[in-house]
């Protein structure tokens, strides 16, 4: 019979659990009260944002993290889904238009096309690392490569824009003005639905179901029925979807598209997941965690920038964060062993 924690332990219990959590909180408190702005819409309005389109990333790769995978093509599929779509809603009397033989595209059908092209992508990918056994971490940065390389020849390495009226007015669409302050960008609620629709996934779904039960010991879950191949193919296909959704909302936030776009997003995207207790060793993971994880590496930027510290120490200050997170992660596993 467990014994009732009282709300000191378990308020112990959570500090000693998520000390990177708890000690952004405590640094963004202590930033927030000494330097003008830092609690405000404006700069609210830009960490939701930015947690948004890491976070449907961070989603994607997670199901692979649990897995005992990963997947380092987040970033640049994220970005020929950006390309892609940028060159699909260009105007048709724009002068920097890419392929001038195209027609100009319902920005739906457009996404959709980037969806479906992201998920054939997963696809190769879960099947070179459920057929071929080739280790996720090599296949999936084979993958990255090609996809780079791929992005940067139909490009030709230069920037997209000239987009069509209907989609830039989607996302200067706003929710939640408050007297002065304009409102949030309409596009968070993304976020939201996704949030939801992957807690409903992983909890209450076969799916997520077989999903976990690979990540603790993938023999015992192909001995008891599942079938990992087939399972692990979907996982990967359904990360190619969320790349691909990031990638058309990154193009309509930044109002211009490129083959540079999403540059270390998926480590990003693993760094958030780790922080937010999906475990490197499998098995383990949640949504609010995810999401927890996300805000809180997006909050350090933030905090940096604030603190006008030199952009180039933030890389170095995100590695220590990741490291950190890996290595607290490793030691609960072996404690618990």
């Amino acid at each position: 019979m467990k014994t009732k924690k009282s709300i000191p332990q378990v308020i112990w219990g959570f500090i000693k659990g998520n000390p990177i959590v708890v000690m952004m909180a405590v640094v963004s408190i202590i930033v927030g009260f000494t330097i003008d702005n830092f609690f405000s819409f404006e700069n609210l309005n830009v960490l939701l944002g930015n947690t948004t389109i890491r976070f449907l990333i961070a989603l994607g790769v997670s199901g692979c993290l649990i897995t005992k995978g990963t997947d380092l093509s987040a970033g640049r599929q994220a970005a020929l889904a950006a390309t892609l779509t940028g060159v699909m809603v260009q105007r048709m009397d724009y002068a920097g238009r890419l392929f001038t033989w195209m027609p100009e595209m319902n920005m739906w059908v457009v996404l959709l096309i980037v969806l479906a092209i992201g998920a054939v992508i997963g696809l190769i990918s879960g099947s070179i690392i459920a057929y071929l056994k080739v280790p996720p971490f090599i296949a999936t940065l084979g993958i990255q490569t090609i996809v780079y390389g791929f992005n940067l020849i139909y490009t030709n390495a230069q920037p997209i824009g000239g987009f069509h009226q209907n989609f830039k007015d989607f996302f200067n669409w706003k929710i939640l003005a408050i007297g002065e302050f304009k409102g949030f960008s309409g596009y968070i609620l993304f976020a939201v639905l996704f949030g939801l629709l992957f807690w409903f996934l992983y909890n209450k779904t076969t799916h997520g179901k077989y999903m976990y039960a690979i990540g603790g010991n993938e023999n015992a879950a192909e001995v008891s029925g599942v079938n990992v191949k087939k399972k692990l193919m979907q996982i990967y296909m359904l990360a190619g979807c969320m790349y691909a959704f990031a990638g058309f909302l990154m193009t309509g936030k930044s109002g211009g598209a490129s083959a540079g776009m999403g540059t270390s997003y998926e480590l990003e995207a693993i760094a958030g997941c780790t922080i937010g207790g999906v475990s490197t060793t499998g098995g383990i993971g949640t949504v609010p965690g995810i999401l927890v994880g996300v805000l809180v590496f997006e909050l350090l930027k933030i905090v940096l920038q604030f603190l006008k510290v030199d952009p180039n120490y933030n890389y170095i200050v995100q590695g220590l964060v990741v490291i950190t997170a890996v290595a607290m992660d490793i030691r609960k596993y072996v404690a618990k062993k």
